[in-house]
């Protein structure tokens, strides 16, 4: 790919689309900007010529004669996975083009395509992230987001995200701990035309009423002890980009008030000032909790609730979803594998995916995630099997030690996982605990009792 400048990059393209004005319109809007552009008229065409030429990005229409362009996008994001594939779709058609975005395609343009601007906004974004994947691959599988691997109950949940994300409606995620609210915020974020701004995150419930209004809206110099110099606060670094709200429901109710205020007025004051600072941001909030019911009991403002409640969507737990349990495990393990620097990594094998099917997982992606990553360091090896998998102390653990001819009781099972844990994050008792999913006075009465001081 050649570069002008950090901002503008022109790339290969290859525009497969069986109407000639569709494809002649689309080519000549990217060749207007400086990219070189290839035409086929068919999807067999495409791969054929994917497979023989290097191409930057890949334009497919979805329905064509020959391969379809869902068989363009698998092949090439099986073949070619540092290729990006943006699907052009009629708009009955939306709800296939977000199948294929699922499949890995970048995104999707509606038919009947009018905007040269739009073409190339969308295809910068793509060359912009393939960029970004070949400098620093490990990190950004470590960021990437990933909300399902197919399960059909979370097709609506996709098709909303997709449909909302062009707006600037305020979006509620509601769900359970763990299903991926947050992972879901930034996928809405990704994929509206405010990507390339911020995307700035805050938990309601992790800081102090004083520190969590601070963090908002930041503060002058001498609002309070300690405010040494003036310090802007989160919603406004989030100006022209996202701002999410995680665990709203734990918000005060001053802090309550003075949110309203920014969502019906957007503007506000930093601590201790009086110049309103106004601000451009679209708004997303998640929450465990059913702010209804609070705001009818009088613990959740109402108005606030109606305000951010503009799109609700609700996160399926994993329970309602096993579809997607075992290649979400494959692929939270291939993160785990590239934080820990190793070149590959485990596989699951036959008994111990039908164990992790066969859970309910109370604590979602979360929990198995730390479920899978104390596993990999319990295996020390390249096959994770049933006995490697500490999923909780009480019963559930009971049942896995039940299966497991080598260790003797859940005293033993959960002793060599500590010290295993231990000896892969070098002794750091604080790393252990929070890769074992506890707390660290936790682990210290732990040590106690197993006498591993």
């Amino acid at each position: 790919m050649n570069t002008n400048t950090p901002e503008k990059r022109v790339g290969r393209i290859l525009v497969a689309d069986d109407e000639e004005g569709v494809r002649t319109f689309v080519a000549e809007s990217l060749e207007r900007a400086g990219h070189e552009v290839v035409q086929v008229a068919d999807g067999t065409a495409a791969v054929r010529t994917a497979r023989q030429e290097p191409f930057d990005v890949i334009l497919t229409d979805l329905r064509m004669p020959g391969a379809d362009g869902m068989t363009v996008v698998r092949t090439v994001r099986t073949e070619l996975p540092d290729v990006e594939v943006i699907v052009l779709t009629a708009f009955g058609d939306v709800t296939t083009a977000v199948e294929a975005m699922k499949l890995g395609a970048f995104d999707y343009l509606e038919k009947p395509v009018s905007s040269p601007a739009g073409i190339r906004e969308l295809v910068a974004g793509a060359l912009e992230r393939r960029v970004r994947l070949a400098a620093s691959p490990a990190a950004d599988l470590a960021t990437s987001v990933k909300l399902t691997f197919g399960a059909p109950v979370m097709t609506p949940v996709v098709d909303a995200l997709a449909r909302v994300a062009r707006t600037a409606a305020t979006v509620l995620l509601v769900g359970e701990s763990g299903t991926g609210k947050e992972v879901a915020a930034r996928l809405l974020h990704e994929s509206s035309p405010r990507a390339r701004k911020p995307f700035i995150a805050i938990n309601c419930a992790v800081l102090t009423e004083q520190l969590l209004e601070s963090e908002l809206f930041g503060h002058e110099k001498g609002a309070f002890t300690g405010a040494h110099a003036q310090r802007r606060g989160r919603i406004e670094l989030a100006d022209g980009g996202t701002f999410f709200l995680d665990e709203v429901g734990e918000l005060k109710p001053s802090l309550q008030a003075k949110l309203l205020r920014v969502l019906e007025e957007r503007r506000f004051e930093r601590l201790g000032g009086s110049v309103p600072v106004i601000v451009d941001v679209r708004w997303a909030a998640a929450t465990n909790r059913d702010l209804r019911s609070m705001a009818r009991e009088g613990t959740f403002r109402e108005d606030l609730y109606h305000r951010l409640a503009v799109f609700p969507i609700r996160l399926p737990p994993l329970r309602e979803r096993r579809e997607d349990i075992v290649p979400l495990a494959e692929w939270l393990l291939a993160q785990i594998s590239v934080s820990a620097g190793r070149p590959t990594p485990p596989r699951l094998d036959d008994a111990t995916k039908a164990r992790l099917r066969s859970e309910d997982w109370p604590g979602n992606v979360r929990e198995l995630r730390n479920v899978l990553e104390r596993a990999a360091i319990l295996a020390d090896g390249p096959v994770i099997k049933p006995e490697h998998l500490w999923i909780e102390a009480g019963q559930r653990a009971a049942e896995a030690v039940a299966g497991s001819s080598n260790l003797g009781s859940l005293a033993d099972f959960e002793r060599q996982t500590i010290e295993r844990t231990l000896a892969a994050v070098g002794g750091n008792r604080r790393l252990a605990a929070t890769k074992l999913g506890i707390g660290l006075r936790t682990l210290y009465e732990k040590l106690k009792r197993y006498g591993l001081h």
